[in-house]
């Protein structure tokens, strides 16, 4: 129990903040103390305190020099930003020597509000957290099968079976993912019709070698599952083209009730070549049939050069995907940058507008446009200023939480809790926290068995929410 206390920030790649809109800031102020240097520039994607972000791999070394490099000249390929010029250089020193001396200490701070025990409680709802297995670095994916074992994606590259003993068995064969900055084995999903035709939907981030260079790329397979190995596995879709960038993946994966597949792919951090060009796969949302053929019917088939997987356009990174069960309408999340995290109803051939529409701002704290409205472009249903970075997404229609049904249920990996959208009707009125502080939240989903299921990082830990009466 005290390791799921513990919510400690897990291998982050970016380095944003959060400001309010309306508030514009000057983008090099001076600091006196690491914290507030901290709480500007890094911690929506690497949390809150900087003590719990040093328990990580540290890949470009744990020297005070080293630190002070990396965040002045960044990792532009894994979608860190440099931050010389943008910073004061006395703020950048400042917070790389309070990071070193947090360094291989990790088990000596102490997290303020931290859970005391597995039982949470809501406005109108008492869940208690059930573990269904722990170990994991990001389980990522999940999916319960029909005899209630559960096959779960941990993003370092393995597909674990898990039955009722939390006992996990490695599957064989499953795609060889390139588990670097925000890539690797990232969703899975059953077909519908999973009891009668065995179909396994999983993505990843494939690559490729080019001389000296590893180029990258969403990809889904679908396979079966025989003797704890997948078979029959086939790529059903590629999206194109490869980068050089190692984030802003997209992943999730839902089907409807015809059978059709919706698959979401980010703008792979190149917001100015993408996300407004339907001649390329990336900042989209997809629709494919279940074999990875196109639909008749999709929006842009047949016109000129677009790909006609393309379902709607204009997108970040959307990391949530979830089709309302009353309606079947399709829903949608994403990353904004500094702010502007988007809850979006998705509509056929719509343009949702980034980078040209947005209500977040750069990294480095300039605006990346000055207007958040524009003809001929979708608005968000809902949007988060500061930014939760949102991930996983599901809606409650089930008996088992009456208090939460047709809510939209999203996970924070920024603040550590599960977001309860409040619907009324297709209108999202308001926001509940739930489970807050028991870790970055990677996922939540919907069982078979009508039970809730989040996914956390670092601890890496899968919860079943129990009703307590």
């Amino acid at each position: 129990m005290n390791k799921l206390l513990i919510s400690i920030l897990s291998i982050g790649i970016l380095c944003a903040s959060f400001v309010q809109i309306s508030k514009p800031v000057n983008p090099k102020p001076i600091f006196t103390e690491p914290e507030k240097v901290f709480n500007q520039y890094c911690s929506s994607c690497h949390g809150e305190r900087i003590e719990a972000f040093v328990d990580r791999t540290w890949k470009h070394g744990t020297q005070k020099e080293q630190i002070v490099a990396s965040i002045n000249n960044g990792y532009s390929d894994l979608g860190m930003p440099a931050w010389k010029g943008v910073v004061d250089a006395k703020d950048i020193n400042l917070l790389a020597e309070e990071i070193t001396k947090y360094i291989g200490k990790v088990n000596e701070y102490k997290v303020s509000n931290k859970p005391s025990s597995n039982i949470f409680k809501s406005e109108n709802m008492t869940v208690s957290l059930d573990t269904i297995a722990t170990g994991f670095e990001s389980p990522w994916g999940f999916a319960q099968l029909p005899d209630s074992k559960y096959l779960i994606t941990d993003r370092v590259g393995v597909l674990y079976l898990v039955d009722a003993k939390q006992n996990k068995t490695i599957i064989k064969n499953s795609p060889k993912a390139l588990a670097e900055g925000q890539g690797g084995l990232l969703d899975i999903e059953l077909h519908p019709k999973y009891a009668e035709n065995g179909w396994i939907y999983i993505s990843y981030s494939k690559f490729k070698e080019e001389g000296k260079q590893k180029l990258t790329t969403t990809a889904i397979v679908r396979a079966k599952l025989k003797n704890n190995e997948l078979t029959e596995v086939q790529e059903i879709f590629e999206a194109s083209p490869y980068t050089k960038t190692k984030h802003h993946f997209g992943s999730r994966i839902r089907f409807d009730k015809k059978g059709f597949m919706y698959f979401t792919v980010g703008e792979r951090g190149m917001e100015n070549e993408f996300p407004q060009s339907l001649e390329n796969d990336n900042g989209k949302v997809h629709r494919l049939n279940d074999d990875g053929t196109v639909p008749k019917d999709n929006p842009f088939v047949g016109k000129d050069k677009s790909k006609e997987s393309i379902y709607s356009y204009g997108h970040r990174n959307p990391q949530g995907l979830a089709l309302n069960p009353q309606t079947g309408d399709v829903w949608e999340h994403e990353h904004g940058p500094r702010g502007g995290d988007e809850i979006n109803l998705i509509r056929k051939g719509v343009n949702y507008g980034w980078p040209v529409i947005s209500y977040g701002i750069n990294y480095n704290g300039k605006p990346i446009t000055d207007i958040s409205k524009k003809d001929g472009m979708e608005q968000p249903e809902n949007y988060f200023t500061p930014s939760i970075a949102p991930s996983g997404m599901t809606f409650v229609n089930s008996d088992k939480y009456p208090a939460w049904k047709n809510s939209i249920l999203i996970g924070s990996l920024r603040f550590n809790y599960l977001d309860r959208s409040i619907m009324k009707g297709n209108k999202i009125t308001g926001h509940e926290k739930l489970l807050v502080n028991i870790g970055r939240m990677r996922n939540i989903e919907l069982g078979s068995d009508g039970y809730l299921y989040v996914g956390t990082e670092n601890p890496g830990m899968v919860f079943r929410l129990m009703p307590v009466k």
